[in-house]
């Protein structure tokens, strides 16, 4: 999914990433630069640490063991032994292949940590995470073996067994070949690792991080995608724009509510449809939750989504290691590698992303209800009795609804044991994260299957005309699906239009301002004007 516009270059180390700087390396693939100011820190607590390497007191990382073995103090001669040995026994991940700009994501965070000075690597340790963006070389990592404590540990050390020369990557191409060959090719060497660099490597949250970032991305189209759903319905249903007035959002003055009040407005505000039953005449007196109660649970998902924006920026300006390098030459161990910041709001998403599509199923349910859809066919059929319409298109949302309220069941109140009790709770937050991804891809088939319900319906109102934006939108899925008819394979109408949902297609075409234009004090006020 993508709809931002970013820059082909990304600096890391002069300031902290911002979440459109992962996307854009994630995800499109921008090259990085190494602030040089950045490499000078790298360079100077990497001097601490070889400092302390010497010293034959212990220090956790330099010249000790690892976790439950921190106490076991470690001979000089032995200690590249021992990060490489560290490397390949915690790449222990199983199952199928997290996908690359994930992986990309990984990496670019890491870097970012690594970059800080706070870790005690080597500059040239940097330089290579950074070539190996730049090459397309992207490690297998897979999808088991993190429990978001100390950090996504085997993930990221798929990553740095990669930048060792061992294992396989994909390169550029998407090839499957051995690390090495591809660092070969990028004319890259693979890294020697010494004190300090493989605790560096591995210790963070940089995984669960990543895919929060990328699902806040596709999370800001899609709960703009679901207000366009949620108005195409409302006015094919012949339901009314009255309830979200902007004074009676200003009752309840909750930020994301009155977004998507006000998107509801902007849409429906010219619609002949809607125009054509106003007034005492119509009988009605109010309109079904799934309809009138719209804004208040898009609103919420959207409050939610800006919290997690929130958490997540405090996360991108960190460093986060065990132990760390601190501003006054310290060698300290901490606890910040624990995912439970993140973990919950990968959770908190979760949910957002359950009730959102549950509501928007519930709408596609009405439209083929006549019962209920005010004058509309059955199943919105051609031929009624012989044709199904798009009766088994809602049986696909319904169970997806099911499936996303199954992966609603939060990760992170979860914990088990591990590393002989030494890491006796840990946050499952790459756990969290692998299910948010399934369910974004869950709601955007949820709505995209309103969407062409929708439309369908707007077609058999006709004479009778959509508003501007619903009618572009419509028209765009014409594009890709056909309008009423006799029955017809409707899998790839569905896959088509899934399509223009993940593109930001749907939000384009209606018209509306990016959601981050919107300001709380216009939002609060309940604005009318949304250009």
């Amino acid at each position: 999914m993508s709809t931002i516009t970013t820059s082909d270059v990304v600096t890391v180390g002069a300031a902290p990433l911002r979440p459109e700087d992962v996307v854009a390396v994630a995800r499109h693939g921008a090259r990085i630069e190494i602030d040089h100011a950045a490499l000078a820190r790298v360079a100077a607590t990497r001097a601490l640490v070889e400092g302390l390497a010497s010293d034959p007191h212990p220090h956790y990382g330099i010249s000790t063991g690892f976790g439950a073995l921190a106490t076991t103090f470690i001979a000089p001669d032995r200690r590249r032994q021992l990060q490489a040995s560290l490397i390949r026994s915690h790449a222990a991940g199983t199952g199928a292949e997290v996908e690359s700009e994930v992986v990309r994501a990984l990496q670019l965070l890491r870097l970012q940590t690594l970059a800080t000075g706070h870790t005690g690597v080597r500059p040239a340790v940097v330089e290579t995470y950074a070539g190996m963006l730049n090459a397309g070389i992207t490690p297998i990592v897979r999808e088991y073996g993190s429990l978001g404590c100390s950090g996504d540990l085997a993930p990221l050390s798929h990553l740095a067994l990669a930048a060792m020369g061992e294992g396989e990557v994909r390169d550029r191409s998407g090839a499957l070949v051995p690390a090495a060959e591809a660092l070969a090719t990028a004319s890259l060497a693979p890294l020697v690792l010494e004190e300090k660099e493989g605790l560096a490597l591995i210790n963070g949250t940089d995984g669960m991080l990543g895919m929060l970032l990328l699902a806040l991305h596709d999370l800001s189209v899609l709960l703009e995608t679901a207000d366009i759903a949620a108005a195409m319905s409302i006015e094919s249903q012949l339901g009314t724009d009255a309830v979200f007035a902007a004074d009676l959002m200003a009752l309840r003055p909750q930020v994301g509510q009155a977004v998507s009040a006000l998107n509801l407005r902007a849409l429906l505000g010219d619609s002949p449809m809607v125009a054509s039953h106003k007034g005492p005449e119509d009988g009605r007196v109010q309109d079904a939750y799934s309809l009138r109660c719209a804004p208040q649970v898009h609103g919420a998902a959207r409050d939610t989504v800006e919290h997690a924006r929130m958490i997540a920026a405090r996360e991108l300006a960190s460093a986060v290691d065990n132990p760390v390098i601190t501003d006054d030459g310290r060698v300290q161990s901490n606890g910040n590698f624990h995912g439970a910041p993140v973990a919950y709001v990968l959770d908190f998403l979760a949910i957002a992303v359950a009730d959102v599509a549950s509501i928007s199923e519930r709408r596609t349910d009405r439209a083929l209800d006549p019962a209920r859809s005010h004058g509309l066919p059955p199943f919105l059929a051609h031929e009624v009795g012989v044709d199904s319409g798009l009766m088994i298109a809602q049986y696909a949302a319904a169970g997806i609804v099911s499936e996303l309220k199954r992966l609603a069941v939060p990760a992170s109140v979860d914990s088990i044991p591990s590393s002989a009790m030494q890491e006796d709770h840990v946050s499952m937050g790459w756990a969290a994260a692998r299910k948010l991804r399934r369910g974004i891809d869950g709601l955007a088939r949820v709505l995209a299957i309103e969407v062409l319900t929708a439309s369908r319906a707007l077609d058999l109102r006709a004479p009778l005309q959509p508003g501007q934006g619903t009618g572009a939108v419509r028209d765009l899925v014409r594009t890709v699906a056909a309008g009423p008819g006799p029955d017809h394979y409707v899998s790839p109408d569905i896959e088509a239009v899934t399509a223009l949902v993940l593109s930001g297609a749907v939000a384009e075409a209606a018209g509306l301002r990016p959601e981050h234009l919107f300001s709380p004090a216009q939002d609060e006020a309940g604005a009318d004007d949304p250009a």
